[in-house]
């Protein structure tokens, strides 16, 4: 590979890693830090009621979802540019499940906004709560079967690391475990397993991720038939 075929493929790299790392960060804030805020899933009454007395934060909550769609967006794109010579297959599944990913969000996004609408509505107390209830089953499962894209998106980004070598070996193993754990996640929550375990099976995808987001700023990608011992 040319020099400055390889100084674009890392410029590409290190796009690709800030819009990795929005997407972490949007999702840390809109989803871990401010959605417990507002959205009580057992119980539409509070929500009901925050949403009511914390309008400004609701709005901030669904703006966060917005940027997330965005940046998960843009970082499929960015890794099937990235992937797209080195492993065309598998870049071009990556791009389609992360984007499918953001369409499940989206689908959330778009049911927070009718919540908001509906506690700032006219309707009764009771047909309020009632359509709260079902805009916060949207919202939760919108995030429930997102996750099995979420992970499946993992699966091909690890395997182009491990095929082609141009990453850390490890990295793209830890990648590959971390999306299969994603999805056994969303399978046992969904069968109805509520076990404290249950929540270690997506920290591989966590220790993954910030890895690759590290990687990709810091060093962007190797040069082609680069091998390094792990």
């Amino acid at each position: 590979m040319k020099k400055d075929q390889q100084k674009e493929l890392v410029a590409t790299a290190r796009i690709t890693g800030v819009w990795y790392l929005m997407l972490a960060i949007t999702g840390m804030v809109g989803f871990l830090m401010l959605h417990s805020r507002i959205y009580v899933s057992v119980d539409p009454s509070k929500t009901l009621a925050n949403l009511t007395e914390h309008e400004t934060l609701a709005r901030l909550r669904l703006l966060f979802e917005f940027l997330i769609v965005i940046f998960q967006a843009l970082a499929a794109v960015w890794f099937y540019k990235l992937f797209k010579d080195i492993q065309h297959v598998a870049a071009w599944s990556l791009a389609a499940w992360g984007m499918v990913n953001a369409v499940a969000i989206m689908i959330s996004a778009m049911a927070m906004g009718g919540a908001i609408e509906v506690a700032t509505g006219t309707q009764t107390l009771n047909e309020k709560v009632l359509l709260i209830q079902m805009f916060s089953l949207f919202i939760r499962h919108a995030w429930g079967v997102g996750s099995l894209f979420f992970g499946l998106w993992l699966i091909p980004m690890g395997y182009v690391v491990v095929s082609s070598q141009r990453m850390p070996v490890w990295l793209g193993r830890i990648l590959l475990l971390g999306g299969v754990g994603y999805i056994a996640s969303a399978f046992t929550n969904y069968i109805g397993l509520d076990d404290p375990w249950v929540g270690f099976l997506s920290m591989p995808a966590t220790v993954g991720e910030f890895w690759m987001i590290g990687y990709l700023l810091i060093f962007g990608i190797r040069k082609e038939k680069q091998q390094l011992h792990e």
